[in-house]
């Protein structure tokens, strides 16, 4: 059967520099061409060669050895044959937006509560589909962009990665929930940030550090609470990967904020609040309420004031905040918008990479 899906509201490349003429003594160590190549004007355009092919960054070289090692097949090695009941409680109805509110205790058990879970699991679930989405399109820019060999490699085995999570929750959400909805509009709009910006560290930033990051932190607490068998068998395969994304985007960032100058560093400063604001309301789930026939605005009253949700929301801020301020991010202004959030009782945890 087909699943539902919700309606959701180039020059030509410039070629490298020609090299310059090598000396006679230059014979044996010709200049290697140019670095970089325009591949269109205006957006995340810089591809960058690296001509060196040995190992210059090993940590990285072995983080890539192992994503090989640890490879697994979305098609065989997950138990698709597993019965899934789309109205059970496949995601912890702990973390519905709405529980333990009036509005939950108002629900019909034999039918509003069914479908309200079938509809909270499908909106959880699909915005981490898009979100891996983005991600494979974010690490193939960083295949293009990353300045080491190693880095490369490593990211073109990540952009592997990514495909195969794409592959694993949409045939969970085609074959077993039935129902796909379209992307919160707080990840759209991060993921096009991400996806637009130039700057390679932005890419590491946005998509490594932190929508990695809070997506470790959720698959944690599900892989953790769920009953379904088959949601918590992908979610720890899919949170192996991920642990190995984070760790990249620790690695490569490492020191490079230490001495950037200030005007640079406030624009990743900013970047940083505004992308945990956006992440933190991906899950308020107010596209779910008047698809289900719920009040928008009573259920959005409501799901602001759950403390179940406040606290699953700080939770998943437990990944990125000891990250940032081993990055050397956890500035002044940094730290105040962690304070405004509420997550910076977080900075004392141990980092996850």
């Amino acid at each position: 059967m087909s699943p539902t899906v919700l309606p959701n509201d180039a020059p030509p490349v410039l070629p490298p520099s020609p090299s310059e003429a090598l000396s006679p003594g230059e014979a044996l160590s010709p200049r290697p061409p140019e670095s970089q190549v325009v591949l269109s004007r205006g957006g995340a355009s810089a591809a960058t060669y690296s001509w060196v092919y040995g190992t210059q960054r090993p940590e990285l070289r072995t983080l890539y050895e192992k994503s090989k090692d640890l490879n697994w097949n979305a098609r065989t090695d997950l138990a698709w044959d597993t019965n899934v009941d789309p109205e059970s409680e496949i995601i912890n109805d702990a973390f519905n937006p709405l529980f333990g509110t009036d509005i939950w205790k108002k629900l019909d058990p034999k039918t509003e509560l069914p479908k309200l879970r079938r509809h909270l699991a499908s909106y959880m679930l699909s915005n981490f589909l898009h979100g891996e989405q983005g991600a494979l399109l974010a690490t193939s820019q960083i295949v293009a962009q990353a300045p080491t060999t190693d880095a490369k490699l490593y990211a073109a085995a990540q952009v592997f990665d990514e495909a195969r999570h794409v592959e694993a929750y949409h045939r969970y959400l085609s074959e077993k929930v039935e129902l796909i909805y379209p992307p919160s509009a707080h990840l759209k709009t991060l993921l096009d940030t991400v996806l637009a910006d130039s700057r390679w560290d932005f890419k590491f930033l946005g998509m490594q550090i932190l929508i990695e990051g809070v997506a470790l932190g959720a698959f944690g607490l599900i892989h953790q609470t769920a009953q379904e068998p088959l949601i918590k068998q992908i979610t720890q395969m899919i949170m192996q990967d991920e642990a190995r994304h984070v760790a990249f985007g620790v690695m490569s960032l490492k020191g490079f904020y230490a001495h950037m100058e200030e005007s640079e560093l406030r624009d990743r400063e900013e970047f940083v609040i505004e992308s945990s604001r956006l992440l933190r309301d991906r899950f308020l789930a107010q596209e779910v309420w008047a698809t289900v026939g719920l009040p928008q605005a009573e259920c959005e009253a409501a799901a602001g004031s759950s403390m179940m949700l406040q606290m699953f929301r700080r939770l998943l801020f437990s990944k990125i905040v000891p990250n940032v301020k081993r990055l050397g991010l956890l500035t002044p202004r940094v730290r105040k918008g962690f304070e405004e959030l509420d997550v910076i009782e977080y900075e004392s945890w141990e980092p996850s990479a």
